[in-house]
């Protein structure tokens, strides 16, 4: 079993890898598309599956929204989810995960973006706690070795 000491630095980690977690990225709320998880998805399956052609449908006309990871600039107090995420003050998405990285020793958020905007080094704004802070989307994780 897990300590809650452990399971802190296990989200802190995965934060630093960009690895999403169930009920928080991964859930009935969000496809495989957006969150990335497409690789799993055959498309070409000979078999009927549920929400094939649903998840058909989306590949060909695209997503509302994509999930990324970002770097804040958060001071004193880290994002932590259902944060706005801005541009320019137009709303853009929301945060699902954030917090420390300890190991990068960064404020890391995971949150759900128009896809035109997942570019990598991209500013952006996450309001935490009513103060707009910098972020900067990342493509890569930040923590690679491990």
């Amino acid at each position: 079993f897990l300590s809650c000491t452990e399971m802190r630095a296990m989200m802190s980690l995965r934060l630093e890898k960009g690895f999403g977690s169930w009920l928080r990225e991964f859930s009935p709320d969000y496809t495989p598309l957006e969150t990335g998880l497409d690789r799993f998805v055959n498309y070409d399956k000979d078999a009927a599956f549920i929400g094939k052609a649903a998840a058909i449908n989306e590949k060909a006309q695209g997503v509302s929204r994509r999930l990324a990871t970002f770097i804040v600039d958060a001071e004193d107090t880290d994002a932590n989810a259902d944060e706005p995420i801005w541009k320019d003050d137009q709303l853009l998405g929301f945060v699902t995960s954030g917090g420390y990285a300890h190991w990068t020793q960064k404020s890391v958020a995971i949150g759900f973006i128009p896809p035109d905007m997942h570019i990598d080094g991209a500013q952006l704004e996450i309001e935490i706690l009513g103060e707009k802070r910098p972020a900067t989307l990342i493509t890569e994780p930040l923590l690679t070795q491990v």
